[in-house]
């Protein structure tokens, strides 16, 4: 009788088991369905017909005439409300609408378009309490940290066209000539 019962507890117990093996596979495959779904909405919409589209009107864009700007200008070049998108480094502006697809709305460093980047590069913060609404001098930044945006703005003069610098309050924009203009973008005074 003793092992009887065994038997049918093991087989309660193995019935039991196997439910929760069976719950818990059910409940993975839901996780990777809404993981491969949101990943999809995120990435896969943007290469969509909406994505591409939005990629060819900015690469349809005339080169930007130089011009200097106030962080309240520079925030209407964001890839939302402007296709055009600008952000700052180390008191340079920077064209990169070419880099759209990681500097735009929906891209991983989207939270740099139409900003001051320069405080979240030196400290490789994405958070968007890391950038300042207000104009940031970067003085409390240590050395190395001052070293990584000075590298950032190398970087970024090698790649991109440079456009103008970002105004301190009070300060006046400069005139740029329609000869300085067409000079290189990435060559500074």
């Amino acid at each position: 009788g003793q092992a009887r019962l065994r038997t049918e507890e093991g087989r309660a117990g193995g019935a039991a088991l196997a439910g929760g093996e069976m719950l818990l596979s059910v409940g993975l495959l839901a996780l990777a369905l809404l993981a491969a779904y949101r990943l999809y909405l995120r990435w896969g919409t943007r290469n969509g017909p909406g994505g591409a589209a939005r990629q060819g009107e900015a690469a349809a864009l005339p080169r930007m005439k130089r011009r200097d700007f106030s962080l309240e200008q520079l925030r209407e070049f964001d890839g939302a409300r402007n296709p055009r998108i600008l952000l700052a480094v180390n008191g340079k502006v920077f064209d990169v609408t070419k880099g759209s697809k990681f500097y735009g709305p929906e891209g991983p460093y989207g939270i740099f378009a139409g900003r001051d980047a320069s405080r979240g590069l030196a400290t490789f913060c994405l958070d968007k309490d890391a950038l300042r609404d207000e104009y940031d001098d970067l003085s409390d930044l240590n050395a190395v940290q001052m070293e990584s945006v000075r590298e950032w703005e190398m970087q970024f003069k090698e790649k991109y066209d440079y456009v103008g610098r970002l105004l301190k309050p009070g300060e006046e924009p400069s005139e740029y000539t329609d000869e300085e203009d067409t000079k290189d973008h990435t060559k500074q005074e």
